[in-house]
């Protein structure tokens, strides 16, 4: 079953969880400790990406590292072409919609795609929308986040990111954001598109995540308080509400 396979599957029986680990933020041993634990709490795939510091050498140590120790698929979260690992189960081949750079709407997407064919990683086109605050993702990407409270254009770009094709749509707030995307803004992208819909950026605690899925989101990502955590109980309650599963 290809990676797709497996999310389209998921997400017809219920909200998915993902962790994100920051290569760059973390020795490869330590990232790959955090995601044995993600995943025995229930975590459904380890998103592997940063906005910064991500490096060949980083990423392959971190997403073999990673490998070795959990069974759910490792997903590749890509900051750009200058580094893209054969060692992923899939990467998101991903477009930053509102970014006011041609070069982060299609521009490293060209550049990165005779890669993705040469090592046969499987790619998973989706649609990356920066909301509000957008944080250290939005500004290198130098996107124009969607405002919190412009529900009419959140939807046209999620529209757009279906209509021309692209598998999943992604809301992010950025990470470490202070608040996650707006709960009208999940309920209104949700009610508008087909296909999976993620959210992440500022999803820190069981009662954040639970709405957020109630809102609509097929897939919660959390990485921050994955990293800051103790990996403990309150993990465990986070991917327990954002599966509703507690």
């Amino acid at each position: 079953m290809t990676v797709k396979d497996y999310i389209k599957e998921a997400v017809k029986k219920g909200t998915m969880h993902m962790t994100l680990l920051d290569p760059a933020k973390q020795e490869p041993e330590q990232a790959a400790k955090m995601a044995a634990v993600a995943e025995s709490m229930g975590s459904d795939a380890i998103m592997v990406g940063g906005s910064t510091g991500v490096t060949q050498e980083n990423l392959d140590a971190t997403i073999k590292a990673i490998k070795k120790v959990v069974k759910v698929p490792v997903i590749y979260f890509p900051s750009g072409a200058h580094a893209i690992s054969p060692y992923a189960d899939a990467m998101y081949f991903m477009s930053m919609l509102n970014s006011e750079t041609i070069d982060h709407v299609i521009g490293q997407q060209v550049k990165g795609a005779p890669i993705v064919k040469m090592i046969g990683i499987e790619p998973i086109s989706m649609g990356y929308l920066i909301v509000e605050p957008g944080m250290k993702v939005g500004e290198v990407g130098k996107a124009k986040p969607i405002p919190r409270n412009d529900l009419k254009k959140a939807v046209a770009y999620a529209l757009a990111t279906e209509y021309m094709g692209m598998e999943l749509v992604y809301l992010e707030a950025g990470s470490g954001a202070p608040e996650p995307v707006p709960v009208e803004m999940i309920v209104a992208v949700k009610k508008s598109v087909t296909i999976p819909l993620i959210v992440g950026g500022g999803i820190r605690d069981p009662q954040t995540a639970e709405r957020v899925r109630k809102a609509g989101a097929d897939i919660v990502v959390t990485g921050t308080v994955v990293e800051n955590s103790d990996l403990g109980d309150d993990l465990r309650k986070l991917i327990q509400a954002a599966k509703g599963t507690a």
